[in-house]
């Protein structure tokens, strides 16, 4: 019989053992009944042709094929790494958010150790423990364990929770209204910052008197005595408002830190800067936080308490006279090289306009500050 040929090829050499099942000729007649069913004889004929192969012919079977079609048959290894699914690493620990342990080690030692000291003679032993608390505040303020308030609050328990102070005694201050006079001081801060308010007083002053450069000190120097009474912090009123502003002006005129160009403008306005902010954080009760505590020993000592009008009073003409006479004093000791500074209104004219008009959050401030 002539054998079949599969129109399928599977890579597998041919072998002589294996016959095929049935003709060219059988499958091109038509079926009967009786082969549609299965008959015996044909499967009888089917069994006869095949044949288990040989060892031999096995392993020709399980031999890879030479052919082109082999070749480009990819691995199965690659295949089932590609199809596996990835080992995802575990995230890594996350840091201690907590409290620094060796500061806070360090500053509950200092207390603990000057704790179980003796007093010396005509020192009461809660004194002492008040000291010891009142130490290891300190160290914990200086190595910040924790963030200033958070080591303040836990230097308050530690009084109230070894009796040393009384709940009524500790918590004594919070009825004063000197502390939340500052408080309220530090939240106008905050607002003037946050709102751009304090930026757009500087802007205005610097745009109509700073056309020169004895005129552009003086602008700073009373935009800032300006902002005095309701920014507490010179820090925050030098630093946050003003260093930038002074920077963006001293680089408009050319003078630039650390190209020879300091004592075009620079170097002037800065020493100028300076010493006046201490001068207008002197002028009002709420220009600094050292203030209100001067109040407290004045009325510890004598009795008799400053308020916020009395101690104004009391410093508008010195500190009016110091602002004027100041800027004067350093422009003749330590001038600038520059002596106009037309570049100087234009930029803050630039700056106005492009902050717009006053937004809802700047008047919201401005009425809280006109009310209070």
């Amino acid at each position: 019989m002539a054998s079949l040929t599969s129109p399928y090829s599977l890579g597998f050499p041919s072998l002589a053992s294996c016959r095929p099942r049935a003709t060219l000729s059988s499958l091109s007649q038509p079926k009967s009944l009786n082969a549609a069913c299965g008959s015996h004889l044909h499967r009888n004929s089917f069994t006869r042709s095949f044949r288990i192969p040989s060892a031999p012919d096995l392993r020709r079977l399980l031999r890879p094929s030479p052919s082109p079609r082999t070749a480009r048959t990819p691995s199965l290894v690659p295949r089932l790494a590609a199809s596996s699914p990835a080992i995802v690493s575990s995230p890594p620990p996350e840091p201690w958010r907590g409290a620094a342990l060796k500061p806070l080690a360090a500053s509950i030692a200092a207390g603990v150790i000057l704790w179980f000291v003796p007093p010396p003679a005509g020192v009461a032993r809660n004194a002492w423990q008040l000291l010891a608390i009142f130490i290891a505040t300190i160290v914990g303020i200086i190595t910040q364990p924790l963030p200033l308030g958070a080591v303040a609050l836990m230097g308050l328990g530690a009084c109230v929770l070894t009796k040393t102070l009384t709940f009524a005694a500790a918590f004594s201050a919070f009825g004063d209204p000197i502390p939340w006079l500052i408080a309220l001081a530090f939240f106008f801060a905050r607002g003037f910052i946050k709102t751009g308010l304090g930026n757009r007083i500087a802007y205005q002053f610097v745009s109509v008197f700073g056309s020169s450069s004895l005129g552009l000190g003086y602008s700073l120097v009373f935009s800032e005595a300006l902002l005095a009474p309701a920014i507490p912090s010179v820090s925050a009123r030098a630093g946050g408002i003003f260093l930038p502003l002074v920077k963006a002006l001293c680089a408009a005129c050319g003078s630039n830190i650390g190209d020879g160009t300091e004592r075009r403008l620079g170097s002037w306005l800065m020493l100028t800067c300076f010493q006046t902010s201490v001068i207008s954080s002197a002028m009002f009760l709420t220009g600094m936080a050292a203030n209100p505590l001067s109040v407290n020993l004045v009325a510890g000592a004598t009795g008799h308490t400053i308020g916020w009008t009395q101690w104004a009073v009391a410093a508008i003409v010195p500190g009016l006279t110091s602002l004027i006479v100041v800027p004067l004093l350093l422009y003749l000791i330590y001038p600038p090289t520059v002596k106009s500074s037309p570049d100087a209104p234009k930029l803050a004219r630039e700056k106005l306009e492009k902050m717009g008009p006053m937004t809802k959050n700047e008047i919201i401030m401005s009425l809280t500050l006109l009310i209070t």
